[in-house]
Formats: structure tokens, sequence, C-alpha cells
């Protein structure tokens, strides 16, 4: 038996897939350990788990991360940024800290960390513990044969593309700046060398345990041999029981379309309104989730909103699924064949959106708040042509197959081993 560090960024998100990794370490007799925040300890806690929460990182609310991370909040490019900065990079010395404090209180043999808790990396080099990275969002390590990564663009299939991606990597250097310093800043105060590029330092170089499947991954010459493909990390618990309406869905005879907004950004009039207004018309059942956030909108006759629903209660009976991109809300979807319009603009979601439409199981819409009409439009697309189903359902055998959480454990048993 092992004893494993598992950290988690106390991000609604993030806590679901490693939770499945820590359930599956414990079916294997192992012991475990989590680093997460106050708000999501209890869920780790009902596993079995011991915990350790965030004391001298900076915890916070993710349903107002500004309050702790004022910069945050600036929008586009800028809070994207100060998110990296201030949020990723800027807590990581404290999560060493949280995390050596815990390691002198009871060692553990190796680390299993959240691709976001930078912390975990410096605390495997200052501890000198195997590493592995859970990727819980798409890669984001770079390529020769990719755009830089967080611009949101699709591999190139021209000469003027590639020549395009040439320079647009040549320049990112200059671009992000600002982030590197901060990452050098932050090595430095944890006592650590200049160490990788920030791009390539989230990631384990002995193990990377990435979500999703290749038939969602940009096809790229030099992925490293560490990358190791799992599908989906599913929480080993669902989030309620179904609702009782939920049974009816069965027998509901108009395509039924799912609209979400997931955890974390959760405004409606950003895409549950426009979608429930675009398609109020259509012969369609809407089943629109709020996250508990209160709507005073228009609830047209063939919708019905809910703060949340298990996605197993309604997915199976879905025709197509309207999302602002968050990664483990589209794998989730997908993984029922259920193809997507997406429409996100912050953070990682245009890229998932393009790499989803890439992948030609959905449609993206470039936009955080498109008119009611293209959602309208683009999910009368997906019902009309048969070849976005196909391709969800394609993904879907894929994800299944890549063996999920169990498969993970394993790896990280083996990891372990060498």
């Amino acid at each position: 038996m092992a004893h494993f560090l598992v950290t988690a960024m106390p991000l609604a998100g993030h806590v679901r897939p490693m939770a499945a990794v820590a359930a599956a370490l414990l079916e294997r007799d192992h012991r475990v350990t989590v680093y997460t925040g106050a708000h999501y300890a209890d869920a780790f806690d009902e596993l079995g788990c011991e915990l350790v929460q965030w004391r001298d990182a900076q915890d916070f609310d993710e349903r107002d991360i500004a309050r702790t991370f004022p910069k945050t909040s600036r929008p586009g490019l800028h809070g994207t940024v100060a998110g990296l900065r201030d949020l990723i990079i800027g807590t990581a010395p404290g999560q060493l800290e949280d995390i050596v404090a815990a390691f002198k209180r009871q060692p553990f043999d190796a680390l299993v960390g959240d691709v976001m808790a930078l912390g975990t990396g410096f605390a495997a080099e200052v501890l000198e513990l195997p590493w592995a990275t859970i990727s819980l969002v798409p890669l984001t390590m770079p390529s020769k044969d990719l755009p830089p990564s967080g611009l949101a663009l699709q591999p190139a299939h021209s000469v003027a593309g590639h020549v395009r991606d040439r320079i647009l990597r040549a320049l990112m250097p200059a671009v992000t700046g600002s982030i590197e310093h901060a990452y050098r800043a932050a090595r430095e105060q944890s006592g650590l060398g200049p160490g990788r590029p920030f791009g390539e330092a989230l990631y384990s170089s002995a193990l990377v345990i990435a979500t999703g499947s290749p038939l969602l991954e940009y096809p790229r010459s030099d992925l490293p041999s560490s990358v190791e493909f799992v599908g989906l990390l599913r929480a080993p618990s669902p989030l309620g029981a179904p609702p009782l309406w939920a049974a009816t869905l069965a027998d509901e005879p108009r395509p039924v379309v799912l609209v979400t907004q997931g955890t974390f950004e959760t405004d409606p009039h950003e895409l549950l309104e426009p979608a429930l207004e675009g398609l109020a018309h259509d012969r369609v059942r809407v089943i629109g989730t709020t996250a508990g956030v209160p709507f005073d909108g228009d609830v047209p006759a063939n919708a019905r909103l809910v703060d949340f629903v298990p996605f197993s209660a309604v997915l199976p009976h879905a025709s197509v699924g309207v999302t602002n991109g968050g990664w483990g809300g589209v794998l989730e979807m997908l993984s029922a064949g259920v193809p997507l319009v997406i429409a996100g603009s912050s953070l990682d979601k245009p890229e998932i959106a393009a790499r989803v439409a890439w992948s030609g199981a959905g449609l993206d819409l470039h936009s955080g708040r498109p008119r009611p009409i293209r959602v309208r439009n683009a999910v009368r697309r997906l019902l009309r042509e048969p070849s976005f189903r196909e391709r969800a359902r394609e993904i879907a055998a894929e994800l299944e197959a890549l063996g999920g959480a169990e498969r993970a454990a394993a790896l990280i048993e083996a990891l372990l081993r060498r």
C-alpha cells in the first residue's frame, strides 16, 4: 500500500474528476490524502480520504473569485492573464508550504496533481518525490505543429497557415512575458531555480494523465510519451437522485435540448437566456440549468428550468447540448454521444469550443453572449445533419474505451513502481 497526496484546486469542475481519481486509488487499497480548499473538504472526507486544507495558500470561493483576486474580474485577455498570474501562479508558493508541512507530519510516497495546482510540481522538486499530472483541461503544452495555446486557433492546413503559426509562436514570449516573470518570481520565493518555462512546468515530465481522447486532441508529432489519455474521470457518485420529471423525457416526442452554463460562470444572460429565447418557438423540449442563480427572464412553454440535474438523468434522452464550454461538462455530454453547440469566451472555453468544432462533434459560436437566432440556427443544424451525432458517438466510444479513473489509478501505480 502506498500513500498518495492528491491535489485539487477548489473549483467544482476540478474537484469532481480529482475525487474520481482519489476514489480509484482508495479502491486499490492505497492511502490517500487530499489537499484542497475548505469549501470542498467534505467531498473528499466522504470518500474516506485524509484531508489537508489550503492554509498558506490563499483559499477562495469560486462563486466570487474576484473578492480574493480582484483583477480576475477584468474582461477578456486581461482577466485571463490575471487568473494565471494571481490565482494559478500566485498561490503556488503557499501550496508548496502547505504540502511540505503535511509531508513532515506524515510522509507520502508520490504526488498526484491537478494541472492547475502549480504548487504540486514545486513540492515534487523540493521533496524529490514522483509526480503525476492530471490534466483537467485540454493540453496546452507547446508544439512545433500547432499555433500557440490560448488563441483558439485550429491547426493550419495551408502554407500560409503554417507561416502564421510560426510567427505567432515567435511572438508568444513577448505576449506572455508578464506570466513568465510572475512564474520565475514564484519559484524564487519558493527557493527554486529558474526551472522549465511556465507552459511546460504545469506538466510532470514523468506522467501526464490527460482527460479527453485523441479524437478531441489536435495531431502533433511532438506529443511527449509521458501523455496518456484516459477519457472521462467520472465522479464516484451522482450529485443527487434523478427528479421525477426526468422519467417523462423517455416519452418526449420532441428533441430534447440540454442548456447548461456549468458551475463557474453562471450569469444566465450570457447563454441560458439567449438559448431560451432562440428556441422558444421551435418544436423542441428545453431543459436548462441555472446552478442556483435566480433567473428573472421569461421561461417559454417548451422549457423547464432547474437549479441542478444529474446529467445521467437527461443525457440519455438529449439530442443536442448547448454549453459555454466547461471541459468537464463537454466530456460528460460527448460521452453520451450528444453533439454540442458551444458559446464560451473566457479562460479555456474558446480553446475547447475550437477543438469540439474541429472534431466534427459540434459547432463553435465564437461568442460568450450569442444572439438568440445564432443559438437557434446552430441547434437546428445539429438536429438536421446526422454527421454531428455520428461523430459524437465515435468520441463517446473512444472515451469509454480509454478506461477513466480506474486506468488513471493503474498508471499512477506504475509510475510509483518505476
